[in-house]
């Protein structure tokens, strides 16, 4: 197995409760999101990937400049993200939401 994406604040490493890792490989990193109804992370960061929603969502990035961000998805949609990124979200609903995050190393 490849080594961890190497990441100041690595999701899988600061909040394991809410991410983990599903399998890796030299070229990507694959980590399961799961949040229950209400739940909130810790700010951490992600590489360069793409967000695949397995569940409905609505839930809101927080970021370290202070701005905020609402995002609703459905079941299916993805998000993604070119560039490394910080965050941290919370889920705006009583309902779980599960993702996969694939991390391009």
């Amino acid at each position: 197995m490849a080594t961890a994406t190497k990441l100041e604040r690595d999701a899988v490493a600061l909040d394991p409760k809410h991410y983990s890792v599903e399998a890796e490989t030299d070229a990507v990193r694959v980590v399961r999101i799961r949040y229950g109804g209400r739940e909130k992370s810790v700010m951490h960061q992600h590489p360069r990937g793409v967000g695949i929603f397995l569940t409905d969502a609505d839930f809101t990035f927080a970021f370290p400049d202070g701005r905020a961000e609402r995002v609703v998805a459905k079941r299916g949609d993805f998000l993604n993200f070119d560039e490394p990124w910080e965050h941290n979200p919370e889920n705006n609903t009583d309902q779980a939401f599960e993702a996969i995050y694939v991390e391009l190393k």
